[in-house]
């Protein structure tokens, strides 16, 4: 993020013409039911990955003024807890149904941003609004929980009461998704929310802003603001009217966050990072595994925490199968998200470009084989060709670290136990896949890996129904089903005497 001391209007880009509503695109942060402004007129540019041209200059607000979006949310959260819970339901509605509505304007600022395939954005947009839409019926269902009195003359009773204002953190990788997954349902529960959005990625959470206020959220209720991330989470941190914080990102980050809110003893949400293993057996279908491999490896060009990075194959099969993976990742389409046909996009920044570049190179000097892909494409740019590396030995670095980018790192394993041991050796533990067509293997695997979620012979498993989360290193709670609405709310007994 590059701040400055003023508003610098940026050459239009020409891909913002195709937006059919022009109010969707907005560069100020989003406050108790006002476009702001920095105090310091201070902002920063975001650029697209896949040109490096300037798309935005937004504001970058500072440490009092997220204070102010804190004072907007608690003063806002009495009225909005105060809703019937039909009545949230209702405004939550409305939002999915316009963020339905302008999925082709949302998707295409978020490819501009985030660089991901026109045809995954729009994917995005379906999934994020997936959440408004479940969380504006869970609204309706936090209902009492009666209990069998032990004491004599008393009626008891358990109800859940919102935690007060959220804090809600999101990343660049699903900036829309990671947004309404939180905050939809912490609006249900009848919370407050501020947001922080990625400084890669702010436009698309400004735009959610701007249909929250179309479907009629309350001024202060639902909260955006931009600009330097340690600056504006600090102040939510510390903050003791934050009752919660949400978090997505890595597992450093997150351990600072926690760190930063103990003294407040604030309830914490994260999904942190992961480091997936895929496993192969030899009695697999082969087209099943490759498809199933290059899905989970190189949707959103590897960036996501659900990525296959490791991925272990029975050795009577590894061979024929490096060689159908490798047909099938040459195959993969390097482009700008704009183009119909790209299946890889534009890694988000510099930085994870030398870390993937960093990860291959290590991994050869440890003896492994590098059959399609590994490099840049060209000098100074985003875009890293996908990449097949096989015979990549357990100690290489991409094997030990997770690897947001389009590199998929293949070893053969020869018996079950000695593949649990390794899948298992890991601080992380969000998922793992398995694929096999055998059916007591198939429950033992979902018994032994220690992982929050395990996806056997398919790669889509989320949703809005579900837990999403992990173990470990992997996060604190989960978010989606009915357990993530509770994770905005705390449990009030009532002891009534009848006497």
């Amino acid at each position: 993020m590059s701040a400055h001391a003023h508003f610098a209007r940026p050459e239009r880009h020409e891909a913002l013409d195709r937006l059919n509503d022009r109010r969707l695109y907005r560069e100020l942060a989003y406050v108790d039911g006002h476009w702001m402004a920095s105090d310091t007129a201070a902002a920063f540019e975001v650029t697209d990955p896949a040109t490096g041209a300037s798309l935005a200059w937004v504001a970058a607000l500072d440490a009092d003024q997220t204070g102010k979006a804190i004072d907007a949310a608690a003063s806002a959260f009495p009225v909005w807890k105060a809703l019937l819970p039909q009545e949230r339901s209702a405004i939550l509605r409305r939002w999915f149904d316009l963020i339905v509505a302008a999925k082709d304007d949302l998707a295409l600022l978020m490819t501009l941003e985030q660089g991901k395939p026109l045809k995954e954005a729009r994917g995005e947009i379906d999934y994020a609004a997936s959440f408004v839409e479940w969380y504006a019926e869970e609204a309706k269902r936090l209902n009492v929980e009666g209990v069998t009195s032990h004491l004599p003359g008393a009626e008891m009773a358990v109800r859940r009461e919102p935690l007060g204002v959220v804090g809600v953190v999101t990343p660049w990788n699903f900036p829309s998704a990671m947004l309404t997954r939180k905050a939809a349902a912490a609006l249900a529960a009848g919370c407050a929310i501020v947001a922080h959005p990625s400084s890669e990625t702010p436009l698309s959470a400004l735009a959610l802003a701007e249909l929250g206020e179309r479907a009629g959220l309350p001024a202060g209720v639902f909260n955006v603001v931009t600009g330097d991330a340690a600056t504006i989470v600090g102040r939510l941190c510390e903050d003791a009217r934050v009752r919660a914080m949400s978090f997505t990102g890595s597992t450093g980050i997150g351990r600072l966050i926690a760190a930063q809110c103990a003294p407040t003893m604030k309830r914490l949400v994260m999904e942190l990072g992961g480091h997936a293993p895929l496993i192969v057996f030899a009695d697999a279908d082969l087209d099943k595994a490759v498809r199933i491999a290059t899905d989970a490896k190189f949707a959103t060009s590897g960036q996501d925490c659900l990525a296959a990075n490791r991925i272990y194959v029975e050795r009577p099969l590894y061979e024929r199968f490096c060689d159908a993976f490798a047909r099938r990742v040459a195959a993969l389409k390097l482009g700008n998200g704009l183009a119909p046909d790209t299946d890889i996009g534009p890694l988000m920044h510099e930085r994870a470009v030398r870390k993937v570049e960093e990860q291959v190179a290590d991994a050869l000097q440890h003896g492994a084989r590098r059959i399609a892909g590994g490099r840049r494409r060209d000098a100074g740019s985003l875009f890293y060709e996908p990449t097949l590396l096989a015979d990549v030995p357990d100690h290489a670095l991409i094997m030990r670290e997770e690897t947001f980018g389009p590199v998929a790192a293949v070893t053969p394993f020869d018996t079950e136990e000695d593949l649990i041991a390794r899948a298992n050796a890991s601080e992380y533990g969000l998922v793992a896949y398995v694929v096999t067509e055998n059916g007591a293997r198939q429950r033992r695997m979902a018994n032994a890996l220690d992982y929050g979620m395990v996806a056997i012979n398919r790669v889509k498993i989320t949703g809005a129904p579900i837990p999403f989360g992990g173990v470990k290193q992997s996060g604190l709670g989960r978010e989606g089903s009915r357990h993530g609405l509770e994770a905005f709310t705390d449990l009030k007994y009532v002891c009534l005497d009848l006497a």
